[in-house]
């Protein structure tokens, strides 16, 4: 009896103490909340930077723009750009009733990468130039960060034909990222 009642009050205690942080969050001022932003960006920035270092990281996206600007929100799970070493994954799929070449809506290539190289500017932006070959894919492929955020640009630019496709999303380390990969060309 005497444990159940200590262990009431110190969960009681607990919820009370939790009850009170949350109270606090809230009475944050503009400036606090900009500044805790801005950490939690740059935390997210050196994050996604270090999966780049290693050739292990996935950019997410939301939004694909095609060739002539029009543009959709999609899921982004299921289209990304994955490199991990020396392959890539491109993969696109929409919501459509034709179930496409990977199963999703879409298309799913893999390829090995050549001529990786990373740059990085004067303002910490980083820039990706590779090219990805294999047998449905011959394409170069350019990724965009811009310093603070891991919201990255990443466009797909065919080699063989003007076609191009870009991918607007967050920059994910390979062991973190929950995309679901259809079934390859």
């Amino acid at each position: 009896m005497k444990k159940t009642l200590i262990t009431m009050l110190l969960a009681i205690f607990a919820i009370a103490t939790a009850g009170a942080q949350t109270g606090d969050n809230k009475k944050l001022s503009k400036q606090e909340r900009k500044v805790l932003q801005a950490r939690i960006d740059s935390l997210t920035f050196q994050k996604a930077l270090s999966a780049i270092n290693d050739t292990a990281f996935v950019v997410e996206a939301d939004q694909v723009t095609f060739k002539r600007g029009y543009t959709v929100h999609v899921t982004s799970n299921t289209n990304f750009i994955a490199f991990c070493g020396d392959r890539a994954v491109v993969q696109v799929a929409f919501n459509v009733p034709w179930p496409g070449f990977n199963g999703l809506g879409g298309i799913t290539v893999e390829g090995s990468v050549s001529k990786y190289k990373k740059t990085t500017d004067k303002k910490g932006n980083v820039y990706i130039q590779a090219g990805v070959q294999g047998v449905g894919i011959s394409a170069q492929v350019f990724i965009t960060l811009p310093n603070g955020t891991d919201k990255a640009s990443a466009s797909v630019q065919q080699n063989f034909y003007s076609g191009r496709i870009t991918l607007n999303g967050n920059v994910v380390p390979l062991e973190e990222s929950n995309v679901f990969k259809g079934k390859t060309l």
